[in-house]
């Protein structure tokens, strides 16, 4: 990577650290990357509104190649005592995000100024954390027919600046499930003159064990508990509505599509049963993450090439990913480069995205761009 692109791709990392914003409002965000590319590169860059993509275009029945970065914030405090510390009370970036951005652009850059054989598509994505925006941003790889797509991810408890690959499931599929019953109030001392949700509620909680068992389910399937309401803070009130949140997850995107239906099935005859009425909400949906082999071997090949170091991952991530969207549709990848085995961990206050990995990651995506 040039020296002088480098320096640039560390400073709007920097910059875009200190204006971070939550996902779906990345409204500064996506200008600044915006004006970066149209100040530092020819590109032709199109705004998609809460998103954008840029574009090498090297001609007519070149192969259509794509590279996605996130560049959403989470809801984070920056506590940290760093130059570049986020000036936004509450918000930070504490995925990396900023630097998946920022390396895209240095990748931009590169591109921009030594050329390329393919038509190169640098994807700048919003509100990955919620998972909204590969969902918005899918259709771009149909629009462009797009011939594979590849992103990584900065990832601590792994060496600095190593490679770790993986065939098949990279992240399961997940979902937050909000069960809402709703009864009849009552006097405390007159329950049966209301209908409770509560008991309806803790037997679909007691439930749990059974639906997600490992002899019932051929891979890893969770259900977890994350926030339970019911009622009101009254001695005097019989509760007569709740709600339940859960998290459920899957390495089989089929067998999360089930153990929402046992969950539905379930609480649908608990409400007639207890004369409850029953409502569900779904939010931060992913899909399974599912990696082209074809396509991870391309990075096994960059890294032999490049002299990088290369890790195969023994199993998937049970966090989430919405890239997965994107290899619903194409062939891609997406790859992990470390940020040192004993580095603080993303989504906790005392990580941020380490600078020595950009190199990497650049020169990766070259790699990638020129097989």
């Amino acid at each position: 990577m040039e020296k002088n692109n480098l320096e640039l791709t560390k400073k709007l990392r920097h910059e875009l650290h200190q204006h971070p914003e939550l996902s779906n409002q990345e409204v500064w965000t996506k200008q600044h990357l915006i004006d970066f590319l149209k100040k530092h590169t020819q590109l032709e860059i199109v705004d998609k509104g809460q998103w954008f993509y840029a574009i090498y275009w090297a001609g007519e029945g070149k192969k259509n190649i794509a590279f996605r970065a996130d560049f959403d914030a989470l809801p984070i405090e920056e506590t940290i005592d760093i130059p570049h510390a986020s000036k936004i009370r509450g918000v930070s970036h504490k995925c990396g995000h900023d630097g998946h951005a920022a390396c895209l652009a240095g990748f931009a850059l590169e591109v921009d100024q030594k050329g390329a054989d393919k038509n190169i598509y640098f994807l700048f994505q919003h509100a990955e954390e919620t998972g909204d925006g590969a969902a918005e941003c899918v259709l771009f790889i149909k629009d462009h027919n797009i011939d594979e797509i590849f992103a990584y991810h900065n990832m601590s408890g792994m060496a600095l600046n190593s490679i770790h690959v993986i065939d098949g499931t990279a992240h399961c599929a997940s979902k937050g499930m909000t069960i809402r019953m709703e009864g009849a109030h009552a006097h405390a001392s007159q329950p049966e003159d209301g209908i409770n949700p509560a008991f309806a509620i803790a037997k679909i909680i007691d439930s749990i064990p059974e639906f997600t068992a490992a002899k019932k389910n051929k891979g890893m399937v969770l259900c977890t508990v994350v926030h339970v309401d019911i009622g009101e803070r009254a001695f005097g009130i019989s509760a007569s509505k709740g709600e339940l949140l859960l998290t459920i997850r899957a390495f089989y995107e089929e067998e999360l599509v089930m153990l929402q239906k046992y969950l539905e099935d379930l609480s649908v005859s608990l409400s007639a049963q207890y004369g409850l009425k029953t409502s569900f909400l779904y939010n931060d949906t992913f899909p399974e993450t599912v990696n082209h082999k074809s396509s991870s071997d391309k990075i096994r090949k960059v890294c032999q090439e490049k002299g990088l170091q290369l890790v195969e991952m023994k199993k998937a991530f049970r966090a989430s990913e919405d890239f997965g969207h994107y290899l619903k549709e194409t062939k891609g990848a997406i790859c992990y480069i470390g940020n040192g085995d004993d580095y603080p961990h993303i989504h906790t206050v005392h990580y941020d995205f380490r600078d020595e990995i950009i190199e990497t990651a650049v020169e990766l995506f070259k790699g990638l761009a020129e097989l």
